[in-house]
């Protein structure tokens, strides 16, 4: 009966129902919509029209230089199958690394680090015995509202080989400067630069963990401790469980941004996929393809490749939570 109702609640009302409503009903009504207009507008120019113009741009044969009068080619389905052969996102071999395998690849590097960061900073920082834990949250969530191309500017910066202070730091402790990392330069050091550009930016993640634990009843622990629970028996049976739906949150939304990695790579090596092709990201070679070499047609079909690849791996994550992720009042059949 109940979810009868929140579906009712929900259903768009039918012009018979309009019609039985009280004019202060349909006042109100026509005011919500007007209000809703602007957004509806928005999604319809902005983002359903430009995804159903990929769609059919990526079954034509069609490049930017064409211009208006020209008329795009119909070429059915071969901007896939040139997709689904291209070694530039497909190859797997030694020296050598389709984009694709880039991305998977610096994805278990960095979301491991992307997840238990901020999840550390967390319980970190909601430990009641710790001093000034405001001005920390604070300190740890200020470079997140720092533009990202700016902040990418300052760890450039700051991670120059020659001139930047990180290099001259180790210098100052004794190990020699041609020893020291090249950092965005050397093919070794270039992930790790990556990543940790992304950890002076995980304040949000920060807060998003510590407000989980904060919701976690403290009669739980109460009754771990009651049982002799040490803090890692505390932690695995009292505290994940809880949380674990904001670290699903979160793992959801690292899954569909490492698909989508493009900025640092394009600003720190302009885009070229330096050093030695490391860098040349699925995400990055889409742009490439579209803007740099003007091909519409095959831009068109990489963008659905990579959105059937997100939502592949979203609804793995979604299938998977039933196995780990608890939801409090839940019943489970």
């Amino acid at each position: 009966m109940l979810d009868q109702l929140n579906r009712s609640a929900f259903r768009l009302p039918s012009l018979r129902t309009f019609r039985s409503l009280s004019p202060l009903s349909r006042r109100e009504m026509r005011v919500g919509l007007i209000f809703l207009t602007p957004w509806i507008i928005g999604f319809l120019a902005f983002t359903l029209l430009p995804i159903i113009a990929s769609l059919v741009f990526s079954f034509m044969d069609m490049r930017i230089t064409d211009g208006i009068l020209n008329a795009p080619q119909f070429v059915g389905l071969d901007n896939y199958q040139r997709l689904f052969s291209d070694p530039q996102i497909w190859t797997w071999s030694s020296g050598t690394r389709g984009s694709l395998w880039i991305t998977l690849r610096f994805g278990l590097f960095a979301l491991p680090v992307g997840i238990l960061a901020p999840l550390g900073l967390a319980i970190l920082l909601n430990n009641p015995n710790l001093k000034g834990t405001m001005a920390f949250r604070s300190l740890f969530y200020m470079p997140y509202i720092i533009p990202f191309v700016a902040a990418i500017f300052l760890w450039g910066g700051m991670l120059n080989p020659e001139s930047g202070w990180i290099n001259r730091a180790l210098v100052s402790l004794g190990i020699p400067k041609e020893s020291t990392p090249n950092w965005a330069n050397d093919i070794n050091w270039v992930y790790p630069t990556y990543v940790i550009m992304g950890i002076w930016g995980i304040g949000n993640a920060m807060l998003i963990m510590l407000s989980g634990l904060q919701s976690v009843p403290t009669e739980l622990y109460d009754a771990a401790k009651v049982d002799g629970a040490n803090s890692w028996q505390s932690f695995r049976n009292v505290t994940f469980p809880m949380i674990s739906p904001v670290i699903f949150y979160n793992v959801t939304l690292s899954m569909v941004g490492l698909f989508q990695y493009f900025l640092v790579p394009l600003v720190v090596n302009n885009g070229t996929g330096r050093p030695g092709g490391a860098t040349m990201f699925y995400n990055l070679y889409l742009y490439r393809t579209f803007f740099t070499f003007q091909n519409m047609s095959y831009g068109s079909a990489m963008a659905w490749l990579l959105f059937v690849l997100i939502l592949i791996v979203t609804l793995f994550l979604f299938g998977t939570a039933r196995y780990w992720v608890y939801y409090a009042g839940e019943s489970r059949s």
